[in-house]
């Protein structure tokens, strides 16, 4: 696949695009398996189905996300490392995906040294920024995924990006390093990055049938509160089938419990942004998070433990008509539809009406 190409006449007549740029969201948890990849991944393309244009920037040195956008390492010549340490440009590196209206800057093994190299560089905690300059009106949403550390590439992610979305495992020990990881942002924003936020918490890899799992999420819904999406991205073996396949879980199967919380937590990020006027959270203080509540050998909580909240599962009805142009979830549904549709009928892109499968 070629490059993305540029409307220019696009640029010079939107000037909000232009002056305000796309929004920047860096996926981070200094947690390894918590789902980073695979929401940044997911949520791009529920973004995509929505008609946004998007952006993913690989920027761990594993480079999953490529792998599950099927990009080749024949096809990562040029990488994210380049624009780091070389200066190459960014429209130089992006690639387009399967997804309509999705690219994406894959990353290469030679990031793996990038931390070293950035050491003694000169305004290295700015150079994914300054790449991202060039991108104004080009995109509508970049989703950086971040490596799992707090190293100089996720801190010129927190650089580049206007808030941080954390993919939080719902299990104790992943709630360890979550008051580490705000402090981390509360220093980037005073010292490096002053309008950064915190977009919003998602709990994954969420098991209904674990009630450790319920206190988890009640635990943190009580000390973080609205910053806590109510969205939760259950385990779900499509989800982890679809990156061997190089695919989203939306291409892949598309009716699965993952790729229909994805589309939720598209539509709910969509709405926050359109009520709050402007995106994010204020940045909790890490002070707030307590330590995980105890469970005894017969698996009840212990006196003091915060009670699970019931979690019902009845679904509100879908919008039509006029107020399915209103209801951002109900669009996000509405265009993964179009979306499946599009690609089982071997569309190049995304029909504005539903076009039925043949």
């Amino acid at each position: 696949m070629q490059p993305q190409h540029f409307d220019s006449s696009r640029d010079e007549t939107s000037s909000d695009s232009l002056s305000h740029g796309p929004k920047v969201l860096a996926i981070a948890n200094q947690k390894g398996g918590v789902g980073k990849t695979t929401t940044a991944v997911n949520l791009a393309t529920a973004l995509a189905a929505c008609k946004k244009r998007v952006l993913i920037i690989d920027m761990d040195p594993q480079g999953n996300a490529s792998t599950g956008l099927g990009v080749a390492p024949d096809r990562r010549a040029l990488s994210i490392y380049h624009v780091l340490m070389d200066g190459t440009p960014m429209k130089d590196v992006i690639i387009d995906t399967a997804v309509p209206g999705m690219a994406v800057v894959a990353s290469g093994v030679d990031l793996s040294g990038a931390e070293l190299e950035l050491v003694n560089s000169d305004r290295r905690e700015y150079r994914l920024r300054d790449g991202l300059e060039a991108l104004f009106g080009a995109y509508d949403y970049v989703l950086i995924d971040c490596p799992p550390a707090l190293g100089l590439l996720t801190l010129n992610a927190f650089v580049a990006s206007d808030a941080v979305l954390v993919p939080l495992q719902a299990e104790f020990y992943a709630l360890e390093g979550l008051s580490h990881l705000l402090r981390t942002v509360e220093r980037v924003k005073r010292g490096l990055n002053p309008k950064l936020e915190i977009q919003g918490i998602v709990l994954t890899m969420f098991d209904r049938r674990n009630n450790l799992c319920d206190m988890v999420a009640a635990d943190v819904r009580k000390h973080l509160g609205d910053v806590v999406y109510e969205t939760m991205i259950p385990r779900n073996v499509r989800v982890s089938e679809a990156p061997s396949h190089g695919k989203p879980v939306l291409l892949y199967d598309m009716n699965c419990a993952g790729s229909q919380s994805y589309i939720r937590l598209a539509g709910e990020i969509l709405r926050r942004e359109k009520t709050a006027g402007s995106p994010g959270s204020e940045v909790p203080h890490s002070s707030t998070i307590s330590r995980p509540q105890t469970v005894s050998q017969a698996g009840a909580p212990t006196s003091g433990a915060v009670t699970a909240p019931k979690v019902t599962k009845t679904r509100p009805a879908l919008p039509v008509g006029k107020e399915l142009k209103e209801d951002p979830v109900a669009a996000a549904i509405a265009g993964s539809k179009r979306f499946g549709s599009a690609l089982a009928s071997g569309m190049g892109s995304v029909p504005t009406q539903s076009v039925p499968r043949r």
